[in-house]
């Protein structure tokens, strides 16, 4: 499991809207799993569950981004999971911190 959050100033859907492209174009086997998206007064969130294959791991890895924001003020986390191979202990992470990195590149930019 590898994890990255950020506080961000901007517009909800445009950052949304910027995080999924990075996350699909930052890897040809990217994929958009599903979605959910909630509002209560000016709160909201959107989770977004994204998966890609692992060259390093020869596995799938998966990728949950949640975005909360209240007007401009805006919190993205970001959890990845899938890439260990072992039975009891997790090895070979490589796979979800490359993953974390694509989105993190693109955070880096808003």
């Amino acid at each position: 499991m590898a994890k990255f959050e950020r506080t961000i100033t901007g517009d909800f859907d445009d950052v949304l809207d910027r995080l999924h492209r990075g996350v699909l174009d930052g890897s040809s086997s990217a994929s958009y799993e599903d979605g959910s998206d909630y509002a209560a007064g000016d709160v909201r969130c959107a989770v977004r569950v994204y998966e890609r294959y692992s060259w390093s791991g020869g596995n799938r890895v998966s990728m949950n981004l949640t975005l909360v924001g209240r007007g401009r003020e805006l919190f993205l986390s970001a959890i990845t999971s899938g890439g260990s191979q072992a039975v009891f202990f997790k090895i070979n992470t490589w796979g979800e911190e490359a993953f974390l990195d694509t989105l993190r590149a693109v955070a880096d930019g808003l």
